[in-house]
């Protein structure tokens, strides 16, 4: 089976994107293929704008919560609703554009090995060099290719494996492509990150506060994730977790406990090993060839730092499982103004 005889289709989610999907959107018209837009409930005219290119719109229902998980349930099943022999799917970020020929590459990789599931690419920032967060996120794109456990919400997948496995868990507000991949790797299903351009993303992120929100949402979907497949042998997040545990939490309060007895000596100690473990995850990243001296330091020093937002974003996990609550969408980036602004729907 070729490209030609598979059917492809994409499924597109966004919230508040503004000019973000609409360079997204029509991207994927440009494909010609059937394209499926999720809205959660966005202010500024996203769904007027996604109807004008003549995309057919899932607006979900407000009254339930928002997550991209249940974003694109809805949107494969509406998908599957107006072509059931779709074969693959090519889920994207409102904030993201695709690259021209990826969805050839992808499918062709897909078609040629069955026992793949998924197939990811490079996702790049569009503008890397804007500022230090932009620059940290485009490295946070930059994965080894080959064999992977995971992917990112932009990814070609096989439609027939995501049914197999009831697809994404709908109410996880984080972290909810790396568990999917949990479960299609335990049903006998592989992924795999090719070398090749898959799309432009678009952070907008401008300020210390918007990385924090972001990094409180990282820790809150290590601690779900550890939760939910955290037992051998498939250990999911385990270590992501207890990394949290110790320098977010273990160290700080021990520092500080011990601060009046130990004369503010316990406080230099911490730092010490905060410098330390800088240092050393800094030389783990040298290895990253691709990577300038100077990035690797940006790198090191937010690894260490983050473990402070992460730390509590997993303690808002864990008080919410206490509570029985469930949990919010953790939203970083603002609404964008857009030239298609409309009164709220």
């Amino acid at each position: 089976m070729t490209e030609s005889c598979s059917k492809i289709g994409i499924v597109a989610i966004g919230r508040n994107e503004g000019d973000r999907l609409k360079r997204c959107l029509q991207a994927a018209v440009g494909s010609d293929r059937t394209v499926v837009y999720v809205d959660s409930g966005s202010t500024d005219g996203s769904v007027d704008f996604a109807e004008s290119l003549g995309v057919d719109v899932v607006d979900l229902d407000t009254s339930k919560g928002f997550t991209a998980a249940r974003a694109r349930n809805a949107g494969l099943a509406r998908l599957m609703e107006l072509d059931p022999s779709i074969t693959y799917v090519q889920f994207l970020d409102g904030d993201c554009e695709l690259v021209e020929g990826w969805i050839r590459e992808a499918s062709e990789f897909l078609t040629t090995h069955d026992d793949y599931a998924v197939v990811c690419g490079r996702r790049r920032e569009r503008a890397a060099q804007q500022n230090i967060y932009h620059r940290l996120t485009d490295m946070e794109w930059d994965t080894p290719t080959g064999d992977a456990q995971y992917c990112g919400g932009d990814a070609l997948m096989r439609t027939a494996a995501l049914q197999q496995v009831s697809g994404y868990r709908d109410s996880l507000i984080a972290g909810e492509e790396p568990e999917l991949c949990v479960r299609l790797r335990q049903a006998g299903w592989r992924i795999y990150r090719l070398d090749a351009e898959m799309t432009l993303h678009d952070i907008a992120m401008t300020s210390w506060h918007q990385w924090w929100k972001r990094c409180v949402r990282a820790g809150h979907a290590y601690a779900e994730g550890a939760a939910l497949h955290g037992a051998p042998p498939e250990r999911h997040w385990v270590k992501e977790r207890r990394g949290i545990l110790l320098w977010g939490i273990i160290v700080p309060v021990l520092a500080l406990a011990l601060a009046w007895p130990t004369y503010g000596i316990s406080l230099l100690v911490a730092l010490m090993l905060y410098v330390l473990q800088f240092v050393k995850t800094r030389r783990y990243f040298r290895q990253v060839d691709r990577w300038t001296a100077a990035d690797t330091t940006l790198y090191a020093a937010h690894c260490v730092l983050a473990k402070f937002p992460q730390a509590k974003g997993m303690c808002g996990y864990w008080m919410n499982q206490l509570r029985g609550k469930q949990a919010k969408i953790i939203e970083y980036t603002p609404a964008t103004d857009t030239s298609y602004q409309t009164a709220p729907r």
